[in-house]
């Protein structure tokens, strides 16, 4: 696939110059997405989880893709955002944060709000509170598409959100406030983004909390039940990680001052139901043995979800470039080679 010119440019940038960046979250889904690809453009990368949610696999991945020359850019700290003093150690000289630290899930939160609100709300002060004593620092903070809430507006804009639905929404729209408060008070430049279900390889895909793509490829592959919650009509804005690396680098690179304290959607802008997910998936996995099975809806899920990406195209120059169709001919292939 043609890499798209800006985020071309912006890669090159990178490579002449390199920087150091701090990812939080450094063993998670995303994080780890982000890791490796700062160290194939020879970045010298810090990175802090503590594996509550991370996995060390997700490194070992890393570092059999990477050279191993590359490899020895990455300084890894087994730590807890939650810890200050832990936050300090790992953001000592950097230049860009990636903060994808976290307690997903809204299932999760609704179980057990006080840990969520102590990782997503604490434990993003501590991290932007290190980074406020570094030098020239840019600060990239992850958010959720979950702040909409109540919100049926479609497509969702980020000036308009709804009453949340969950802690773990609340917990991220304290996120995007903190940032914003952040970026005006101490002069910070400070980008929050708004993800929407993003997919792909290295996504937990066991355990209650584990998210529906993961879930339903492993389903079909090894032929256990199918869970459907609710219909089938239900449907998000489902988001290739790939487009994710792709947002952070623009916004972590971006010249634009406009930017800064801005919340910026991070999706493909499109809406795909479950039932055409999983008949997406069922063509991937021919001949799957799964039974489908539909269940009450969870509290605390939408209906509806899909981004207008618009103000991220204008101001950052986003233009993703993997759809939901060929970010699961990758994902399914991942997991594929993850079995065997």
């Amino acid at each position: 696939m043609r890499t798209h010119p800006l985020l071309a440019q912006t890669i090159e940038a990178l490579q002449k110059s390199p920087r150091r960046w701090l990812v939080t979250g450094a063993a998670g889904f995303i994080g780890s997405h982000l890791v490796e690809q700062l160290l194939q453009m020879n970045q010298k990368v810090a990175g802090i989880d503590n594996f509550a949610t991370g996995y060390k696999k997700n490194l070992d991945d890393i570092q059999a893709r990477v050279r191993s020359a590359l490899w020895k850019n990455f300084e890894f700290f087994e730590d807890d955002i939650c810890n200050f003093e832990s936050c300090q150690r790992a953001a000592r000289g950097a230049q860009v944060v990636l903060h994808h630290a976290a307690l997903g899930s809204v299932p999760r939160s609704i179980a057990n709000p006080q840990a969520t609100n102590a990782v997503n709300v604490g434990g993003t002060i501590n991290v932007l509170m290190a980074a406020k004593e570094q030098k020239d620092v840019r600060v990239i903070s992850a958010s959720s598409s979950s702040v909409y809430g109540d919100n049926d507006d479609l497509p969702k804009v980020e000036s308009r959100t709804g009453r949340p639905l969950s802690p773990y929404a609340v917990s991220k729209a304290a996120g995007e406030l903190y940032a914003k408060v952040f970026s005006e008070v101490y002069n910070l430049e400070i980008i929050s983004l708004r993800y929407f279900n993003v997919f792909g390889g290295r996504q937990n895909r066991l355990g209650p909390y584990a998210a529906v793509i993961p879930q339903w490829i492993t389903a079909l592959m090894s032929g256990e039940d199918i869970i459907v919650h609710g219909d089938g009509s239900t449907s998000r804005d489902f988001c290739y990680v790939k487009n994710v690396v792709q947002m952070n680098l623009l916004a972590a690179t971006t010249n634009n001052r406009e930017a800064f304290g801005q919340v910026f959607n991070t999706a493909f802008d499109a809406k795909t139901s479950l039932t055409e997910l999983l008949s997406s998936l069922q063509r991937r996995v021919p001949d799957c043995k799964s039974r489908v099975i539909h269940q009450e809806r969870r509290p605390g899920d939408i209906s509806h979800s899909q981004a207008s990406i618009e103000l991220a195209r204008r101001l950052l120059g986003y233009q993703p470039q993997y759809d939901i169709q060929a970010g699961l001919d990758e994902t399914v292939e991942w997991y594929r080679g993850s079995r065997s």
